[in-house]
């Protein structure tokens, strides 16, 4: 057995396991912060400890300027996994943003030796896609705009509205992480070993089911798309429909 996730500045335990047959790794949506995957996480059952990485720029690291390079992001978090030693059954998992940072992550950790045996990628086309929209140069209503797009419930994004001392602490992640998108190319390279399982759902209107399945062009192991209802913010609405379809990749990979 080799050695597991511990707590720290990047990673954060949010299912602890004694013995894990697999550490889930799991990567923010764009704003969002680590316990974004907090309820998704107490649905696994026993054997996955559940991990997410904590972006700068939020929660408790609300006073670091976040990283607006979506690769340098992706190779600070690779070295912190990698300090960690070599992990036993380490699957990754990202949602919007965080599966294109996690992408670029699983290369950078398989080109150093560790395995990755899955890599789910949710609410996000391939890497090929091109990012169009220019938000982060735009007004902060303009970003307001956009999280009111997406989110499951509009209201609470009313509150970046009304309370401009907290749009004031919100706003610079959410912007910098918008800049880390818009500004990713992808850099043709070898595909992944590991095995990509997509996840969309019927209403997200980031991402097709035909944009999920060209994921399929960049790995040599095994692709499966599975679709859930709902729009952008599924995972929120069905967290035990999620970890359930996670743990049955899991236990294929």
């Amino acid at each position: 057995m080799g050695r597991t996730v511990e707590s720290g500045v990047w990673l954060r335990i949010l299912r602890s396991e004694a013995t894990p047959r697999h550490h889930l790794l799991c990567f923010p949506p764009g704003g969002g912060p680590a316990t974004a995957y907090r309820d998704v996480a107490q649905c696994f059952g026993a054997g996955v400890l559940v991990a997410a990485v904590q972006y700068p720029g939020r929660q408790d690291r609300l006073g670091e300027a976040p990283i607006t390079d979506l690769e340098a992001l992706a190779e600070r978090i690779a070295g912190e996994v990698l300090k960690l030693g070599m992990l036993d059954g380490l699957a990754l998992f990202g949602h919007s943003m965080g599966a294109t940072v996690a992408f670029e992550t699983a290369r950078r950790l398989e080109r150093k030796g560790q395995p990755v045996s899955t890599l789910f990628v949710s609410g996000r086309p391939a890497p090929t896609f091109v990012e169009t929209k220019q938000l982060h140069l735009g007004t902060d209503n303009d970003l307001i705009a956009d999280l009111e797009r997406l989110a499951a419930d509009p209201a609470p994004i009313q509150m970046l509205r009304d309370e401009p001392s907290l749009a004031e602490l919100v706003l610079p992640a959410v912007r910098g992480d918008y800049q880390a998108v818009e500004t990713y190319r992808y850099t043709p390279g070898a595909p992944l070993a590991a095995d990509i399982a997509a996840f969309v759902s019927t209403e997200d209107p980031t991402v097709t089911p035909e944009q999920a399945d060209e994921w399929r062009a960049v790995t040599t192991g095994t692709f499966t798309r599975t679709t859930f209802p709902g729009g952008h913010f599924y995972l929120d609405e069905h967290p035990a429909e999620v970890a359930e379809a996670v743990e049955k990749q899991l236990a294929s990979s």
